[in-house]
This record gives structure tokens, C-alpha cells and sequence, in this order.
């Protein structure tokens, strides 16, 4: 049963994770942490954050670690396999038809009608990712990390597996600190 529900999981995303990456984590989310409770938001967010750190699509390797933890090396083939299935099929349906008909007006309109759906399912993402963020570090401390890597990424324009890596390393720094600076 689980391979069945891990297949529609990762089908549905990787037929309406239209946009990408981005606009498929929501979808993921919603089915991973929220429908099937594989995983709580604590874990979720700690996936998402490795797999943007690591080259290639954050769907596909999104897919591969929660098919694994799921239902082991069957689990991952079963997810990864649904995840790119419709992107494939879209692909070659997509290219022939849109070459015959991008001209049209109603193709435009629909493109254009996805974005602002993809935007606030990726706004209300950010939100719950941000009050978790408040609740485990406080208002302040989570202002300022979000203005500042709001800073790094816009303005500086660090590579956000940069800033991953440097936080996760402080964060280890800070927990041995605190670990040694405790059995004292």
C-alpha cells in the first residue's frame, strides 16, 4: 500500500509542480508532512535544506530520500520514477503542440494565470517555515537571519548552498559550544 501511495504522491507533484522545483515543494509538503505524515515539518525543512545544498532537481532528490525512508531502495526507484514520468511525457506533448499553438492568446493567459498561484503557494511555505523559525529562535534572532539572508542572496548574490552550509556549520559549532560549555 505504501508503494502505491508513494507513487500517486510523487505523480501528482511532478504532474502539477508546474514551474519547477520551487513551486513542487509546497506540493510535497502538503502530502509528505501534512496527508501521509511521513515526515513532521522538523524533518521536512532539514530534507529541504540538505537537497538545495546538493546539485540537480530538488524534486527528484526530494523524492529519492523520502521514497527511501518510506519504503527503503524500492521507495526511492518508485518515487523518482513517478517524479519525472510526467515531466517526460509533458515534455515531448508540450514541445510538439506548443510550436503549433503559442501564438494563440488562451495559451499565454494560462501560462500566465500559474504564476501568481505558484506565489502564494510558495509565500505561505515561507510563512510556516518562518514562524517555526520564531517559535524554535525567537522573533528577533529570526528577523534578523531572514533580512540578512535576504541580503546575501538578493543584493550579494551568494549561492543559497553557501549560506546552507555555513549555517549548518555554525549551528554544529554552537551546539558543541553549548554541549561542552554544559558538562562543565
Amino acid at each position: 500500500m505504501q508503494h502505491i501511495q508513494l507513487f500517486w504522491t510523487f505523480f501528482k507533484v511532478g504532474i502539477l509542480g508546474y514551474g519547477g522545483g520551487p513551486s513542487s515543494i509546497p506540493l510535497v509538503h502538503k502530502e509528505v508532512v501534512d496527508h501521509y505524515k511521513w515526515m513532521n515539518d522538523d524533518e521536512f525543512a532539514d530534507i529541504l535544506a540538505i537537497g538545495n545544498t546538493l546539485p540537480g532537481p530538488i524534486a527528484t532528490k526530494m523524492a529519492g530520500y523520502i521514497g527511501y525512508k518510506v519504503a527503503g531502495w524500492l521507495g526511492v526507484l518508485n518515487a523518482v520514477l513517478s517524479t519525472i514520468i510526467p515531466s517526460i511525457i509533458a515534455m515531448i506533448v508540450l514541445l510538439v503542440s506548443l510550436s503549433t499553438f503559442s501564438e494563440l492568446s488562451f495559451v499565454t493567459g494560462m501560462t500566465n494565470a500559474i504564476i501568481p498561484v505558484v506565489g502564494v503557494m510558495l509565500f505561505i511555505l515561507t510563512k510556516d517555515f518562518f514562524m517555526k523559525s520564531k517559535k524554535d529562535l525567537g522573533w528577533k534572532f529570526s528577523i534578523i537571519l531572514t533580512i540578512g539572508n535576504l541580503i546575501l542572496l538578493q543584493f550579494l548574490q551568494i549561492h543559497p548552498a553557501i549560506i546552507i552550509v555555513v549555517s549548518l556549520l555554525l549551528a554544529f559549532i554552537t551546539a558543541e559550544k553549548n554541549q561542552e560549555t554544559g558538562k562543565e
